[in-house]
């Protein structure tokens, strides 16, 4: 780990002014960032901790939303009777997430930025166009078992690693900001994070020194919730296929559907085509596999994930039979 500076921000805005430096980062819980830094993937100049800025309130909003503060723990959203009651997706994929210990550092806004768990992102002796652009992908021709099926360009193939963002992302959640500025954001999760193309470096939609506050819900979606997720072990593994799931039923079809997806791509993947292909009809098997034809219409495996396709396919059947039965 290279030597840094450590200031602690005392309100938002210090800590925006604080973070638009160059070479700072904000660090709450840490459970990404101190890693990347001991393996010197990430060698930031100063660190802006933020984890005693007052953003820890889940609170009511009109219309019947809720707003989840940047540093609510994992664990502490997972086990909040609202979000239990309420969005059940987000509360199971929080506890499919990570070890109990992990959880209870792990923030809210943190969540969001995780980086990959791509090895090749991660050994420094390697080629990775994230961390260093323009250096290659070694993933690619290498064992690239956990990496990315959708939305993968030349350049880069690495998976984002969150179950949090997944059920985010289905729900439709809305990422507030502030920025250096004083302008404060409101970002939907479907434009907040951004594909590879050729600048895989780049992951999402934030400026320097761009602080997220708060996260805000819809009003609860109708219908029955479910994360399902396939991994090599039960406890503390990242997915290697996930599904958030919300379908709502009304006579015999299926009336409204929200589907995200984990482990197949550079980001929280959603395609809408795949909803419209079972809204207004009635469940059957042979649906659920029109849905995964066109969820996986521009799948491509590179070796050793080429398992994931049809991984996909069973699991994203197996939890539509789930919330139509």
């Amino acid at each position: 780990m290279k030597l840094f500076e450590y200031a602690r921000a005392e309100s938002p805005d210090t800590a925006v002014a604080q973070g638009s430096a160059d070479g700072a980062r904000f660090i709450a819980g840490g459970t990404n960032l101190l890693d990347l830094m001991k393996l010197q993937v990430e060698t930031p100049h100063r660190l802006i901790d933020i984890s005693r800025l007052p953003l820890t309130d889940i609170e009511e909003i009109a219309g019947g939303g809720l707003r989840i503060g940047a540093l609510v723990p994992n664990s502490d959203l997972a086990a909040d009777p609202k979000i239990r009651d309420r969005y059940e997706v987000l509360s199971r994929a929080l506890l499919a997430g990570a070890s109990g210990q992990l959880r209870n550092k792990a923030s809210t806004g943190g969540n969001l930025l995780q980086r990959t768990r791509c090895y090749y992102f991660y050994e420094t002796a390697a080629r990775c166009n994230k961390r260093l652009p323009g250096s290659g992908c070694d993933a690619q021709e290498g064992f690239n078992r956990i990496l990315a099926v959708l939305g993968t360009s030349e350049h880069c193939i690495a998976t984002h690693p969150s179950d949090m963002a997944v059920a985010m992302q289905a729900l439709d959640a809305t990422i507030v900001t502030l920025r250096g500025d004083g302008e404060r954001r409101r970002i939907p999760i479907r434009d907040f994070y951004r594909l590879p193309g050729d600048t895989p470096q780049i992951e999402n939609v934030l400026t320097p020194g761009e602080l997220i506050t708060h996260v805000e819900l819809p009003p609860a979606p109708t219908g029955r919730q479910t994360y399902r997720k396939v991994r090599d072990r039960a406890s503390y593994a990242f997915a290697l296929v996930s599904v958030a799931g919300i379908v709502g039923m009304e006579d015999g079809r299926i009336a409204s559907a929200q589907l995200a997806f984990g482990g197949l791509g550079p980001m929280p993947w959603r395609d809408t085509a795949v909803e419209s292909t079972l809204v207004g009809r009635a469940p059957s098997d042979a649906l659920f596999a029109e849905a995964a034809d066109v969820l996986l219409r521009d799948a491509k495996g590179f070796g050793s994930n080429d398992f994931k396709i049809p991984l996909a396919r069973r699991t994203l059947i197996a939890t539509l039979r789930e919330l139509t039965a």
